[in-house]
């Protein structure tokens, strides 16, 4: 499941919409919005999630969030580290075959490190 599909489920189960429902509403198949939900699709198009924010009504904070989580939520990433460090290369091979092994405790300790870093770099 990616940030953006776990948000959306998360609006949608806590207003009681089924996924029926939804997807009718916004003109799409059950079959789109539960594979949107569950990372079986790539990252919805821009329209697609205007449609949703407009769909579950949100404000303003809450609109950014799910902007900022549709961007940050493709399933199927790739990295080219061509050109860069072995460092680098070193550190995206590592991820790519320990990721699925990590504790959610572990990932939200790895992701808040990428935070520290990117910023004292300015990234």
């Amino acid at each position: 499941m990616t940030p953006f599909g776990a948000k959306v489920r998360e609006l949608r189960v806590k207003q009681q919409i089924t996924l029926k429902e939804m997807a009718e509403a916004l003109s799409v198949s059950s079959a789109y919005l539960s594979a949107l939900e569950h990372g079986k699709r790539g990252t919805p198009t821009w329209y697609m999630v205007q449609r949703i924010i407009t769909y579950f009504n949100v404000i303003w904070d809450e609109a950014e969030e799910l902007q900022r989580l549709a961007e940050l939520s493709n399933p199927k990433i790739t990295i080219d580290t061509g050109g860069l460090t072995p460092r680098a290369t070193e550190l995206t091979n590592m991820l790519a075959t320990k990721i699925n092994k990590l504790s959610d405790e572990s990932l939200e300790h790895l992701i808040h490190q990428l935070r520290v870093v990117s910023s004292r770099d300015n990234i």
